[in-house]
């Protein structure tokens, strides 16, 4: 499908939402105050950003607990699943450990990091972590195992060692399965983040939505939602833009090599 057609059927099931949502809204007070108003929403996000300006110190908070967030935990979830898949004793040392740290419920970590590092910054990062380290661990580690015996025999007969393994087959193989996991892993940083910050801190887009929520006020409510998925889809974009430039040599969805 035309790339102009497909977005312009995006925009319109948008703006269809958006009407059917202010027409629900002004017809009837329920749907107002569990639902907000659609302009009202706007015109909160407009006082954020450009008549009170009080915004930018909240969202570079939570902005900034993202990111550490997301770099950390993909870098560790990285380096614990090439490790793992590629020392089978150590997998299956740890592997009812790990097991039982990702069934366990996240959010219950939140008042313990709390204790460990106060109400800062760290204590959101922390438990944003344990989200994003988890889906990295699991896709790196499979997508390492499933690596061609044929192709390891290959690199091994052309005289490859150790280091040109990891460099060459592992990694490249485990990539695609990194950067699935990482479409996922940006929004559950933002996830962690604001979690934590709804539990307990002083500024944040998580901290304006809990002051919304005790005052009712539903519409700074959808405001913090929207704007949190705004950069959400942003940050998810930028992923995107690194996977193509760093896979250029898979094909494409669909595509299939001509012969």
């Amino acid at each position: 499908m035309n790339r102009v057609v497909l977005r312009a059927w995006q925009f319109g099931l948008l703006l269809v939402l958006l009407l059917l949502w202010h027409f629900a809204s002004q017809g009837s007070d329920t749907v107002a105050f569990f639902f907000g108003k659609p302009l009202e929403v706007a015109q909160r996000l407009w006082r954020w950003f450009v008549t009170d300006a009080d915004i930018y110190r909240h969202l570079w908070v939570t902005l900034l607990e993202t990111l550490l967030a997301f770099v950390i935990g993909t870098l560790a979830g990285l380096a614990v699943g090439l490790w793992l898949a590629l020392s089978p004793f150590a997998s299956a040392v740890l592997d009812p450990y790990l097991k039982a740290a990702n069934a366990m419920p996240r959010v219950i970590l939140a008042p313990i990091f709390a204790m460990w590092f106060g109400l800062g910054i760290w204590s959101k990062v922390a438990l944003a972590v344990t989200l994003v380290f988890f889906i990295v661990f699991f896709n790196v580690y499979q997508g390492v195992r499933e690596v061609s015996p044929v192709v390891l025999a290959n690199a091994r007969m052309l005289g490859a060692n150790a280091r040109q393994l990891m460099r060459h087959v592992y990694v490249p193989s485990a990539m695609s399965w990194v950067f699935s996991s990482l479409h996922t892993s940006v929004g559950l940083a933002f996830v962690g983040a604001v979690v934590g910050e709804y539990l307990g801190s002083a500024s944040g887009v998580g901290y304006l939505i809990l002051q919304a929520e005790g005052s009712f006020d539903i519409n700074t409510v959808f405001a913090g939602i929207v704007l949190l998925t705004v950069f959400a889809l942003v940050l998810d974009g930028l992923v995107g833009l690194a996977e193509r430039h760093l896979m250029k040599w898979q094909p494409s969805s669909g595509q299939t090599e001509k012969l």
